[in-house]
């Protein structure tokens, strides 16, 4: 047996139920994402976080003079009243009657009242002005305290931007003063920088030791092969082998090279020279046009004229690179490499495109990372080390710009420098 009670529920379920094709929510609400509304609270707790310092000090400063001023004023308004009333003469009644006496005085009283109430307006009236007055005051000397007080956070700033590899040496704060709380940070800073200098002298001393001691034994490595292979007495076998060292070593030497590359272009700039885009750019295709004929790749180039300032060596190394790579990683036939520079909105471009196989958007990324390949190359390192691109990264970012790698229709790279102007 059904009771009405069912049928009235199952009504409602039915009549609530959702047309025909929409999809069932059966389930809590889903939550809401939107910007949470900030009560005015909250918004006045948060407003001191975004008024500078400067102007914290400086409403600071004017709040509490401000204060002291209309405390001054108030003990003012509150003494004259009192003094006056103090100080009022009393009215002799002697001789006059009772009734005229009351008159009399209930009259002088009320002078006194209004006497008392026209001082204290008048002084009210003028405290009001004063008070205006010494609030634009306040702010005015408030704010030259508090850049008073500031100026030796301004030297520190100043001279933190003024710091590179090349100043930490002798660049210091220095701040002359009492021992307070901002000479201890400027100490504390000196401190840092000198602690600086000495990390970054035993990084170039590791350096120049690192290119000595690596690059030694593999060159007499490729002079013994080199001797060896020169014997007309060696068989056969043993050339093959000493070619195949040969091979090894010279990968070896560029992977040491690359390395000591990209450790120097992580660093400051130690040169900088005027310079012209296409010049290097030209340097660069001369460079690499023997290994794109016997790899079997063509190199169009639209070269245009864009001035910057920069290291000429490091920025030519890094456009061959880029040129290496894109032959490299080339289609075996008919392949070809367009590279063109010049001036786009106000800044110098040098773009770098390839013909070759298909690159996942994922993994462009990932190809500026130091020793990283498609995943296709992971596998046989005979093509190069994966610093190609890490060092053009570090190369692009000392001289203050940005490089960029997006696939190309039909496959291959299409690499793109952008450099501030000169």
């Amino acid at each position: 047996m059904i009771s009405p009670h069912s049928d009235r529920a199952a009504g409602r379920q039915a009549s609530e139920s959702p047309p025909a094709g929409q999809p069932v929510w059966d389930g809590p609400p889903p939550p809401s994402y939107g910007r949470p509304q900030r009560s005015p609270i909250d918004r006045m707790r948060a407003l001191p976080g975004q008024v500078s310092i400067r102007w914290r000090l400086t409403l600071s400063y004017s709040v509490m003079f401000f204060t002291a001023a209309a405390v001054v004023l108030v003990s003012l308004y509150s003494i004259v009243g009192s003094t006056i009333e103090e100080q009022w003469p009393d009215l002799n009644m002697n001789g006059v009657n009772a009734i005229d006496a009351a008159i009399a005085q209930s009259q002088w009283r009320a002078a006194q009242r209004a006497t008392v109430q026209t001082i204290r307006d008048a002084l009210l009236q003028s405290s009001m002005l004063a008070l205006v007055g010494i609030g634009i005051f306040a702010l005015i000397v408030g704010y030259f305290v508090a850049d008073r007080t500031l100026r030796p956070v301004s030297k520190m700033t100043a001279t933190a931007r003024k710091l590179s590899e090349g100043t930490l040496a002798h660049q210091r704060i220095d701040l002359q003063g009492p021992d307070d709380e901002l000479k201890e940070l400027a100490d504390t800073f000196d401190a840092m920088l000198a602690r600086l200098n000495v990390a970054f002298d035993t990084q170039r001393r590791f350096v120049a030791n690192a290119s000595h001691e690596l690059r030694t034994p593999l060159t007499i490595n490729r002079t013994v092969l080199e001797i060896a292979l020169s014997d007309p007495a060696a068989s056969e076998d043993l050339k093959t082998l000493g070619r195949t060292l040969l091979e090894v070593n010279a990968r070896n030497e560029k992977l040491i090279e690359g390395l000591l590359l990209l450790a120097r272009s992580e660093r400051e700039l130690a040169v900088r020279k005027p310079l012209d885009i296409k010049d290097v750019a030209e340097t660069a295709v001369e460079t690499v046009l023997p290994f794109a004929e016997e790899a079997g790749v063509s190199v169009v180039t639209e070269l245009n004229p864009g001035a910057t300032v920069g290291d000429p060596v490091l920025l030519e190394r890094s456009v061959s690179n880029l040129l290496e790579n894109a032959i490299k990683y080339n289609i075996p036939e008919n392949g070809k490499v367009w590279i063109r520079t010049g001036m786009v909105d106000g800044a110098l471009v040098v773009q770098v495109a390839n013909t070759g196989q298909h690159v996942p958007a994922y993994e462009v990324n990932s190809l500026f990372e130091p020793f990283r390949r498609l995943h296709a190359d992971r596998v046989d390192s005979a093509k190069g080390s994966g610093l190609g691109l890490s060092i053009v990264r570090a190369v692009v970012q000392a001289h203050g710009g940005n490089v960029t790698a997006v696939p190309r229709d039909g496959g291959g790279l299409v690499v793109t420098i952008r450099l501030p102007s000169r």
